[in-house]
């Protein structure tokens, strides 16, 4: 950001917010920048496709019978993606068993580590395939909806000159202009918290959330659900409800702020994570992620738009901060 800052040069947002989520997310569980470790810079094509895949409407769902032909071609395109997922997980495995097997090898206490521990005492409970696929889910499922979030969050304040003026003034008064911000600090800014709020109502990363299948018959409201259905949530039209929020297609972070109303689950009017059991359990490091980066970007620069087509990339130019003594 600081040398987009120093030449005057946009920078596409959500990219820059995928590549900070996903060495972050990579350092935690592989001690590793997985970013650096991909070739030719793929990684965000293959975690938006498998996304992708896992939300399109498949006919299969509607007549099981195609299921051998795959018509759409999304079990042949999700095998594809997936085996390069998996390609660049079998190098990073490879690499760290081969450092565990010298003497002198100090752990990293990291999951890949912890995974690899269970999987030596009880290969059955753990094995490689097991690892694989828990790190997929780790690794997708945080890093696009994240960076996502973030984007669809610095478009609604950078279109909104007040709420930026009232974000800045707010991280002003509590951090000091130009200071980084801890996941400490988060508690003390409710003005952020209500931004990012209300940017998940209206573009929920997930806007089906993920698809469920009912185990038996029920019945909701009148209607019956047949075993085996496949079940989508509509958490987009839910966060947009007129019967439900007031200018519903507004961004009003006003309107949560010192609200009850949060996104754990608990509040049906805003669920963009699910609720219950199958609630994303990624959600609360999500939070964290999505406040202190976005707060970060707010006290660390002035913004300028370059492309106001909210179809388009966010492609902003971050200005360097003037502190006055």
């Amino acid at each position: 950001m600081q040398k987009y800052g120093r030449t005057g040069e946009a920078v596409d947002v959500g990219h820059a917010a995928f590549r900070a989520c996903i060495n972050f997310l990579s350092n935690t569980f592989v001690s590793e920048d997985f970013v650096e470790s991909v070739e030719n810079g793929e990684y965000k094509d293959i975690v938006s496709t498998l996304l992708k895949l896992t939300g399109a409407t498949n006919v299969v769902d509607i007549f099981p019978f195609l299921k051998v032909f795959d018509p759409q071609g999304l079990q042949r395109h999700t095998i594809h993606y997936l085996n390069k997922f998996f390609h660049n997980l079998d190098k990073l495995i490879e690499k760290r068993l081969k450092l565990r097997e010298e003497g002198h090898y100090v752990t990293n206490n990291d999951m890949l580590d912890a995974l690899l521990d269970i999987s030596h005492q009880d290969s059955q409970r753990m094995d490689r395939k097991k690892i694989k696929h828990f790190l997929l889910d780790l690794l997708v499922a945080g890093t696009d909806t994240t960076a996502y979030g973030l984007e669809r969050a610095m478009t609604e304040v950078l279109h909104n000159p007040e709420v930026m003026s009232k974000a800045k003034q707010e991280l002003e008064q509590n951090i000091g202009r130009g200071n980084p911000i801890d996941e400490s600090d988060v508690a003390k800014l409710p003005y952020l918290q209500a931004i990012v709020k209300e940017s998940l109502r209206l573009h929920p990363p997930a806007p089906l959330l993920l698809p469920r299948k009912a185990k038996v018959d029920v019945e909701i409201s009148g209607y019956r659900i047949p075993k085996n259905a496949r079940v989508l949530i509509n958490e987009w039209a839910i966060g947009r409800n007129p019967n439900v929020w007031d200018n519903a297609n507004s961004f009003l972070p006003e309107r949560l702020l010192g609200s009850k109303i949060d996104v754990k689950g608990r509040d049906f009017q805003l669920t963009p994570f699910g609720s219950g059991r199958r609630i994303c359990p990624g959600s609360p490091l999500a939070m964290r992620m999505i406040h202190v980066m976005l707060g970060s970007l707010l006290n660390s620069f002035d913004w300028k738009l370059q492309s106001m087509d909210k179809d388009q990339p966010l492609l902003a130019i971050p200005l360097p901060i003037i502190i006055n003594n």
